[in-house]
């Protein structure tokens, strides 16, 4: 049974992953950490340091200014973190990359499985198809969203950038007047009602245009994604994991 520490666990994500967990034969909730901290199935602690219980793992939907309490805390214990928070910082993806060097650190943009399916697609095709095809990332996402682009969107379009031939810019959104450049990804964001996440890659070329889709319904998508990530990481040794390495295990 993998115990695990929830961050965030109040939130909307939060939420969706202590309901699915309740269900589980494989992994329990243990200990929840939030500033809102109401009670649940599990105890919760308004902070990490205060938390007593022993896990097996943190599993963190919040926000990136927890970053560094959550690896201190992860260090001290010998503890596995699974980071599903997105909008980190450059300085704070290089401490994530440098502590995964002594402690396992699990870091995806998005948890969903169908979403780092798509991933694996972008990386098969986009070489082959960037001679012929301009590309577009779309993506959607509810009106309390705080980061844009999305952190999905960033994954998919570093994804179809890393395949291709030769050097290519984003462009965030277009304005003024001036003609697209091949070498541009354009990425756009869209934030309105309760969106739970959808994303768009158009490869657009001449006389046809094909286009790769990702809907999210439900949260629950995310949340069975970071379960199975919690799964994942039980008894890991250090290193640096992500999305990629869940969907290559064979069942």
């Amino acid at each position: 049974m993998v115990q695990i520490i929830l961050n965030g666990c109040n939130g909307k994500m939060g939420k969706v992953v202590s309901n699915l967990a309740q269900n589980s034969d494989t992994l329990s909730i243990v200990a929840g950490i939030d500033r809102n901290s109401s009670g649940t199935y599990y105890p919760v602690f308004s902070s990490i340091e205060e938390c007593n219980v022993s896990a097996d793992v943190i599993l963190d939907f919040s926000r990136p200014d927890a970053l560094d309490s959550l690896i201190k805390y992860a260090k001290s214990n010998n503890l596995g973190v699974i980071l599903c928070t997105t909008g980190y910082s450059d300085n704070q993806i290089k401490t994530i990359n440098d502590i995964s060097k002594e402690i396992p650190v699990f870091r995806s943009a998005n948890m969903s499985i169908g979403v780092n399916v798509v991933n694996n697609i972008l990386k098969n095709i986009s070489a082959l198809l960037y001679k012929n095809f301009d590309i577009e990332v779309i993506e959607k996402h509810h009106n309390q969203k705080v980061d844009s682009p999305s952190g999905t969107a960033l994954l998919l379009a570093d994804t179809i950038k890393a395949s291709l031939p030769e050097e290519v810019s984003y462009v965030n959104g277009r304005n003024g007047i001036r003609k697209r450049k091949h070498n541009e990804i354009g990425i756009h964001s869209i934030r309105g009602g309760s969106i739970v996440g959808e994303h768009e890659i158009i490869f657009a070329g001449q006389g046809e245009t094909i286009e790769i889709k990702h809907t999210a319904l439900s949260r629950d998508v995310f949340a069975v994604g970071a379960l199975k990530a919690c799964e994942f990481m039980y008894k890991k040794e250090k290193g640096l994991y992500s999305m990629d390495d869940v969907i290559s295990v064979k069942n």
